[in-house]
């Protein structure tokens, strides 16, 4: 089964995003050097990694739209997840060379140019802002860590707006050191759930909105089915889950009443945004040939 989300759309969407960040990073290394502004160099290296991996995802965004293969029998799809991990993992180093730079700043605060700030800063608001707008109505777990990432830039040039607007009264320049500090850890806070998020993903753990306990009732619920056992669940992306399960029914089921089981699970099973699901038939007196979930 395939869901109706549109790859090329969400394709050009990564494109855009990554040609306004990639060029946005340029213009603000320029920016920082002439401001002498750590904070704004700071965020440029944070947003040079942030290109990488926006190129990187934009691929993978595309190759996890491959069809499925004797290889790859779900998809590609993976791969998008595999985008969501290696940028995590790039801001996570390029926070800790912004920390190195930033921390010596504190003990030595260095004098900016807070109106060259203040111009750089309302340019990264609403550069930032675009992007955010791109991706905002994407699902995959490769397009929401990032849309966050962005959110976080767009939130960090705020805060550099404030500390430059502070700067041109009083030239306490340990502020801009102090806010890169503060920018960088926020980052690294997010970051880190994001990519515990994305470990507990790729591990095939139960996604985070569904409740097996409440799936199991709804699947007793339907007439004829005594229980289920063997439910499990797990996500391709973030965005699109599986799920097999085990229907142990009564022994009269018949062969209609069965196909009518089969429905009404399919029609519970999109509602959750199951792209792919498989449903094992059990009668009341039949062995289940598999081995309990808890063995090994």
């Amino acid at each position: 089964m395939s869901h109706n989300h549109n790859h090329t759309t969400t394709s050009k969407n990564f494109k855009t995003v990554f040609l306004l960040n990639f060029g946005f990073t340029i213009f603000e290394i320029i920016g920082g050097i002439l401001t002498n502004s750590i904070a704004i160099i700071s965020d440029a290296l944070h947003d040079f990694g942030d290109s990488i991996s926006i190129g990187l995802a934009w691929y993978l965004e595309k190759y996890s739209h491959k069809k499925s293969d004797s290889k790859y029998t779900y998809g590609y799809g993976r791969f998008s997840l595999l985008g969501a991990l290696i940028n995590a993992m790039v801001l996570i180093v390029g926070s800790t060379f912004v920390l190195a730079n930033a921390i010596p700043r504190i003990i030595e605060p260095q004098a900016t140019n807070a109106e060259g700030m203040i111009i750089f800063a309302i340019v990264g608001v609403v550069v930032n802002g675009a992007a955010v707008f791109k991706l905002k109505n994407e699902e995959s777990m490769n397009a929401r860590v990032m849309m966050l990432h962005l959110l976080e830039d767009v939130l960090g040039w705020i805060a550099i707006l404030a500390v430059a607007i502070a700067l041109l009264f009083w030239q306490t320049y340990i502020l801009d050191a102090i806010l890169s500090i503060v920018i960088t850890f926020y980052i690294l806070f997010n970051v880190t759930v994001n990519l515990r998020k994305t470990i507990s993903l790729f591990l095939q753990a139960t996604p985070d909105h569904v409740q097996l306990e409440m799936i199991d009732e709804k699947l007793k619920s339907i007439n004829k089915v005594i229980s289920s056992h063997h439910t499990h669940v797990w996500s391709l992306d973030g965005a699109n889950h599986i799920l097999t399960t085990h229907l142990i029914v009564d022994k009269s089921t018949t062969r209609d009443e069965i196909l009518r089981i089969k429905y009404k699970c399919k029609q519970l099973f999109e509602d959750l945004k199951m792209t792919h699901f498989t449903i094992e038939i059990e009668l009341e007196d039949e062995v289940c040939l598999m081995k309990d979930d808890h063995e090994h």
